[in-house]
């Protein structure tokens, strides 16, 4: 079982670097946005490799001996491009709950970045994707909460895919959680998964937490979830992910003014 000496606290010249991988790899992101303000609401950092390859072309290379490091370079290269883009609004990070041993001395490198590259802590949310394999519940409540205490904002992604969603927002909330694309696909046909977004709806906001749809590809399942009270969105009916970029939203994926 690895100890803490085994994870040493990297400079953000190091992670932004890659220190102790053997492979490279930068980000692309994607604009989440409020159709409610007609605005983009944040950009999320998608990891990709440094020729535009997908995600899990990146992810073959993380093991259990670097996976610390390969978050924490995650991290600081997302704060890093997101800076040098001049990015105006939240940042979403997606993070690895096995990666983080303790959450007050993993963040360390986070706030170095964010102070190096002059990006405010209150503007970053960090996503947990409900989807992997974490266990310890208890472990993963300690570093939300301590996220939360520190000023950043927390999300949980893919909710619905996994089976422990209800009991993760039972034993503690995040800001904001997000609708995995597979409960969003084709709801406007599909009377089942418009009455369990209801339901989720309706308990997130008893709860004071946002609700993010995310994979919306068409007109109709946008007006759909509209229907049931949600105003974030994110998918490829607004903008797909750019590569290094920032990519703009087209006036017309909102509907009519």
């Amino acid at each position: 079982m690895k100890t803490p000496q085994d994870f040493r606290e990297l400079t953000c010249a190091e992670c932004a670097a890659g220190a102790g991988l053997d492979f490279d790899f930068t980000m692309a992101f994607q604009p989440i946005v409020d159709v409610s303000s007609r605005e983009v609401f944040a950009y999320e950092a998608l990891v990709r490799g440094l020729g535009n390859e997908p995600a899990g072309e990146v992810f073959r290379n993380v093991n259990d001996e670097n996976r610390y490091r390969f978050d924490q370079a995650c991290r600081i290269k997302a704060i890093e491009l997101a800076a040098e883009l001049g990015l105006p609004c939240l940042l979403s990070i997606n993070f690895m709950p096995n990666a983080v041993y303790r959450p007050e001395l993993c963040i360390r490198t986070t706030l170095a970045a964010a102070t190096t590259y002059g990006f405010p802590i209150e503007r970053i949310i960090f996503e947990v994707t409900e989807g992997e394999q974490v266990t310890d519940h208890e472990h993963l409540r300690g570093i939300i909460q301590h996220y939360q205490q520190r000023g950043f904002l927390t999300a949980i992604d893919d909710f619905g895919a996994g089976h422990s969603g209800l009991n993760l927002l039972a034993e503690f909330q995040p800001d904001i959680v997000k609708l995995d694309m597979a409960l969003i696909r084709g709801i406007d046909g599909d009377r089942s998964r418009q009455a369990i977004t209801r339901g989720i709806v309706q308990f997130c906001s008893e709860l004071s937490i946002r609700i993010i749809a995310e994979g919306v590809e068409t007109r109709d399942e946008l007006a759909c979830l509209e229907d049931a009270g949600i105003t974030l969105f994110q998918g490829f009916h607004f903008a797909r992910p750019g590569f290094r970029t920032l990519p703009e939203v087209p006036a017309a994926s909102f509907g009519p003014p």
